[in-house]
């Protein structure tokens, strides 16, 4: 851990990665869960103008600590070799506020995403499935697939995207962390166990009748409430399990969109705190589906992991 220009003591994305690798984010955001947190007590995400971009301001309290994630998007940076989202966590304690730790805030959300995502597919997918599908090759696609990887036993992983030489780089960096891969086609769906779609999309990815009754399907590639993608007909036939009701109808295209064509009402959407807690149960008889657009909690409950002792 080194000093921050502030004093403060600055968790790297090397370090953070070593400290808190997909296991344990996996295992911090299931026992944030189990411990009874209510993700309807969360802050809503804040989006404020800022120079030639946006800040998005992420605050949750999570027991003995406090935090907030501050991500900057500036969406003319790639021209400029720069990375459209950056971001900074800064993790305070719950009783005084005093500010304990800087932690990377890209790096937090790698890994805080996918945990979450792996947290629901434990509950959601069939204990033997095997065949996984991944729309996208970017980033959070590839540790969708490690963190995917680590709840289950897969044969098969495919990966579809638009950019052949971005699936092949998706392909590389995952052989090195021990994954085999193969592209992928949209056909593909019909026989996977798991889908993840991890995408910048607007429209739908893929025809959602092509996913099989007790298949499980993840959508956490966008947190804009005119954007989805999965298509209304497949939410509709679909048990829907989202973070939080309330940041779903303001965030998730793929819900806001189904319950504008009438396939979905808010009364049919679950939460993931019941889900895991046991209260709710996977479907055989119709796809099970995990909307996800990330929340303030989760990035807490992943810091918390490099938090010092108080």
């Amino acid at each position: 851990m080194t000093e921050a220009h502030t004093g403060l003591p600055f968790v790297s994305a090397e370090e953070l990665r070593e400290r808190v690798g997909p296991k344990r984010a996996f295992e911090l955001i299931e026992r944030a869960l189990l411990d009874g947190f209510d993700p309807s007590r969360d802050p809503a995400r804040t989006h404020a103008g800022a120079g030639d971009g946006h800040l998005l301001l992420m605050p949750s309290t999570l027991g003995d600590w406090v935090g907030v994630k501050v991500a900057s998007v500036s969406p003319d940076n790639p021209a400029r070799d720069l990375p459209r989202i950056q971001a900074v966590y800064m993790l305070m304690d719950a009783r005084t506020l005093t500010p304990r730790v800087l932690v990377d805030g890209v790096t937090l959300t790698s890994l805080r995403t996918p945990a979450t995502s792996a947290v629901a597919v434990d509950r959601l997918a069939a204990p033997e499935a095997s065949r996984l599908v991944v729309f996208g090759s970017g980033p959070q696609a590839v540790e969708h697939v490690v963190a995917v990887a680590g709840i289950r036993e897969l044969t098969s992983v495919r990966m579809v995207g638009r950019t052949p030489h971005r699936v092949d780089s998706a392909l590389r960096e995952l052989a090195e962390r021990g994954i085999t891969a193969e592209t992928g086609t949209e056909a593909d769906v019909a026989e996977a166990d798991i889908v993840v779609c991890a995408t910048s999309a607007k429209d739908p990815l893929f025809d959602g009748s092509l996913v099989r009754d007790g298949a499980c399907v993840v959508a956490m590639g966008s947190h804009e409430a005119d954007r989805r993608e999965l298509d209304a007909a497949l939410m509709g036939r679909s048990l829907v399990v989202v973070e939080e009701s309330d940041a779903a109808l303001r965030e998730c295209g793929d819900v806001v969109i189904a319950i504008e064509e009438g396939t979905l009402t808010k009364a049919d959407l679950v939460g993931i705190a019941p889900l895991v807690r046991g209260e709710v149960a996977r479907r055989t008889d119709r796809p099970n589906v995990f909307k996800g657009s990330g929340m303030s909690w989760e990035d807490l409950a992943v810091a918390v992991g490099v938090a010092p002792a108080l």
